[in-house]
């Protein structure tokens, strides 16, 4: 991984808006159309050539694809897992969710607030037809067989990106995945117990991994169910309870990185990318030494959701181990507000004088679309809120290093 060697650099956890074009594909796919393959492959490849070149232009430094290859960031892994496989039986994620406290506190809110994640896509010719869910990406799969890697889609999206690099201007580009403990929200039907599951996860899905790092980019572990596994279970238990669950998680993480230079890795976490109060999100305290005991050299972290900004300063108390870099979020992903740069400014020097300015790249929250059909704002607040990222870093750079950044 790149340092902030003399200037902050900055990057985003993945995620990108798709193309119109992207999304109309998905939508026929949904309302059971034929599609034709050529015409898909011809969408990827153009909207991700478009959606590298827009990064460059704003002045990300650190770039991805956009994650325009996968349908959602965890059921992107059923069209690469032999065992994983359609099913008309659904997973209920909502019967946990309806007994949490903050929807039993906040019941007049759940029950009034009206935001599809849909409401951003773009406009597809046959997005009025469309009335999918978000959850049927994963809640109609299920594991019913021995897991088996297979690597033709990575190829693809390995090959539209050093094809979309050709004459771009950028510091590096990475490429995101799923953890094991992420991937595990998918059914399992076949291993005799949760944690077989977990670790056959694990050992396949270190195969994607190490093609990604032998093509030549960072690889971005994402793993946003680790800290909301604690409200859906564990909120009447021990934190030991929850640290003990997490922990066997963890190690099945570093299982899969086995064999990969750390400083080919970044880990991501996050509390959730829906736009709701988040009172009951888990105090990144507990879970931060965990987090550490991850075989990468960066860690992504939410840093500027109302609900933990103010966790920049537990840096204080816990030293960031040597030549390990922190991703903070200093740009939110789940509102259409776009941070003025001097906020993003002041954001990032919380950081860089507590654990130094070189191991700091300024990142946002989350991504801006987990899923071809979740964009959390719109494709042009994206980029705004991109651009005022990069402003926000050369107005921190200017600060931090006393004169004008590269």
């Amino acid at each position: 991984m790149k340092q902030s060697v003399d200037r902050i650099l900055t990057t985003h956890v993945g995620s990108l808006v798709r193309t119109p074009e992207i999304v109309e594909i998905h939508i026929k796919e949904g309302l059971g159309e034929p599609v034709d393959s050529a015409e898909y492959e011809e969408a990827l490849r153009s909207g991700v050539a478009e959606c590298v070149r827009q990064q460059g232009k704003v002045g990300v430094d650190v770039i991805d694809d956009g994650e325009y290859g996968k349908r959602n960031w965890i059921a992107y892994l059923r069209e690469r897992l032999n065992g994983m496989v359609p099913t008309d039986e659904k997973t209920d994620f909502d019967a946990e969710a309806k007994t949490w406290p903050e929807q039993r506190r906040y019941a007049d809110f759940y029950r009034a607030y009206v935001h599809h994640e849909s409401d951003w896509l773009p406009a597809a010719p046959s997005r009025s037809r469309y009335a999918g869910s978000a959850h049927s990406e994963y809640t109609h799969v299920a594991c019913r067989g021995p897991l088996q890697y297979r690597p033709e889609a990575l190829m693809r999206d390995i090959r539209n990106l050093r094809q979309a690099l050709e004459g771009v201007q950028v510091a590096e580009a990475f490429m995101p995945v799923v953890a094991p403990g992420s991937i595990e929200l998918i059914r399992n039907e076949h291993y005799a117990s949760p944690e077989e599951y977990l670790f056959a996860l694990a050992r396949e899905l270190n195969k994607e991994y190490r093609l990604i790092v032998d093509a030549g980019f960072v690889l971005q572990v994402d793993d946003a169910v680790l800290t909301q596994v604690h409200t859906w279970r564990f909120r009447h238990q021990p934190m030991a309870a929850y640290q003990a669950w997490a922990e066997v998680r963890i190690e099945a993480l570093n299982r899969a990185l086995e064999g990969i230079p750390e400083d080919r890795v970044r880990y991501h976490i996050c509390f959730g990318s829906h736009n709701m109060p988040h009172t009951t999100d888990l105090n990144m305290r507990d879970l931060i030494g965990l987090v550490l005991r991850v075989r990468a050299q960066g860690y992504s972290l939410e840093a500027s959701n109302p609900r933990h900004e103010h966790e920049w300063q537990l840096w204080r108390d816990v030293k960031l181990p040597p030549g390990k870099v922190l991703l903070p979020g200093v740009i939110g992903h789940a509102t259409n507000i776009v941070e003025h740069p001097e906020l993003v400014a002041m954001r990032i020097e919380n950081f860089a004088k507590l654990v130094g300015r070189e191991n700091v790249i300024a990142s946002s929250d989350c991504g801006f679309s987990q899923g071809w059909n979740t964009p959390r704002v719109h494709a042009q607040i994206q980029w705004a809120k991109l651009e005022a990222l990069v402003e926000g870093a050369r107005i921190a750079s200017e600060r931090l290093w006393g004169r004008k950044a590269a």
